[in-house]
């Protein structure tokens, strides 16, 4: 069961010959944990799930599965891929883990029409029987879900999230159209965070707390409680945002990650040319 309004999307971990290394993606998600980090994203947010194998994937799956992890932080597993059927098998498979949700992204590239993605989500959905966030993506996957299929996919009561990575405008409206006031909005990373919260996001999937967890955390916090953060805090988190997202976000999270040592490995290429 998804319950946090604040996870990290967290990065994985590949060696230098771009190999699946899933101990020390496992090992920073650990570090997040001693953080008194409660929720990540594995496999989802950060884009890096296009280039694992669905074999890839359920590596990855089952370690988490046999990790104390599973049972101490809420873990939220992406599947989306330009196959459905790839898709919905590991729905199926991630339905019998201890997994507390997933993000449900669309396929990249092959633009599906709006009916063709409301039968795709709605058969990952039946076979997950998990919590799931529909995560709207137009600027990297081509496809953008109108307002009326998100009301439509909403009728899944298995539906508790939107990351919404379009038209912020979106969320507005959905607000005031929808009964559920326990809806979870998110935002995705930490550009124009305060503008969107103002607009009715009221959850986080964030990028900078790869690298700040604690800190970026707080910052969320004082925004959707309306309460003030520290000037010097907020100078941190504004510098470290800026950072992160002038080039490839990814990218820079891993940069920065292994200049401090906590080995996170490399990325696939052509990212981190």
């Amino acid at each position: 069961m998804i319950t946090e309004r604040f996870h990290i999307a967290v990065p994985t971990s590949f060696n230098e010959d771009e190999s699946l290394n899933v101990n020390l993606t496992l090992t920073h998600i650990e570090n997040l944990y001693k953080n008194s980090i409660k929720s990540v994203m594995v496999c989802g947010s950060t884009g890096e799930q296009h280039s694992l194998s669905l074999d890839e994937k359920i590596e990855l799956l089952n370690a988490l599965e046999n990790s104390y992890l599973i049972d101490e932080m809420e873990i939220i597993f992406g599947v989306s891929s330009i196959r459905e059927k790839e898709a919905v098998y590991l729905a199926k498979k991630i339905s019998k883990t201890k997994i507390s949700g997933i993000l449900l992204g669309f396929s990249p590239y092959i633009l599906p029409s709006q009916h063709e993605a409301i039968i795709y989500a709605n058969n990952i959905i039946e076979k997950a029987n998990k919590d799931v966030i529909i995560y709207n993506n137009p600027g990297r996957t081509g496809f953008d879900l109108t307002i009326d299929s998100i009301k439509e996919l909403l009728k899944n009561r298995l539906i508790v999230g939107l990351k919404e990575a379009g038209n912020p405008q979106k969320i507005s409206q959905l607000k005031k159209e929808m009964k559920n006031n326990n809806f979870y909005f998110y935002a995705g990373g930490e550009v124009n965070l305060a503008e969107k919260i103002k607009l009715g996001f009221n959850s986080l999937s964030s990028m900078c707390g790869n690298i700040e967890p604690i800190l970026v955390r707080n910052y969320f916090n004082s925004l959707y409680e309306n309460s003030s953060t520290q000037d010097n805090d907020l100078k941190k988190v504004k510098i470290l945002i800026e950072e992160v997202f002038k080039t490839s976000p990814i990218s820079k999270i891993k940069h920065i990650l292994n200049k401090n040592k906590n080995t996170i490995g490399v990325c696939r290429k052509p990212l981190g040319n």
